[in-house]
């Protein structure tokens, strides 16, 4: 191998592996969904199921939302604080489940130490954003 080839993939190589490492310790966004599945309803009504899995960084707030259609969730680590527009606040801890009606403002804040991490499913319109940001209710 010429030497000027040997220099350009050495070179490569240590750009890439310093690449990888900024991207492993890049700081993780205190609020992650990750879309599992879609796919939609069968029947009348044109709904979609969207499977997630949802990670809160500790003392996160997931800030006051709405979703298109209903929420079913689980969650599978860390504890919580659910507040639902209308309801009074509802602590949370692993193996608790909630379900939120299509429409109705709610937010969460992450109370533990570690993340909060959540399986949801949503059953929703098709089409529309999957969450947005509203203002916080007025009780």
């Amino acid at each position: 191998m010429k030497p000027a080839h040997l220099l350009a993939t050495m070179l490569t190589g240590l750009l890439a592996g310093t690449c990888l490492a900024q991207e492993k310790n890049a700081p993780k966004a205190p609020i992650e969904r990750q879309i599992l599945s879609r796919q939609m309803a069968s029947g009348a009504g044109a709904r979609e199921i969207v499977t997630a899995s949802v990670s809160v960084a500790p003392g996160v707030r997931a800030g006051w939302h709405v979703h298109p259609g209903e929420e079913i969730s689980q969650i599978n680590e860390g504890e919580a604080t659910l507040h639902i527009a209308g309801q009074p606040p509802r602590k949370l801890k692993a193996g608790d489940s909630f379900v939120i009606p299509a429409g109705v403002a709610h937010d969460a804040q992450n109370h533990g130490a570690g993340p909060l991490k959540v399986f949801a499913v949503y059953l929703v319109e098709p089409g529309k954003p999957l969450a947005s940001p509203v203002s916080p209710p007025q009780e």
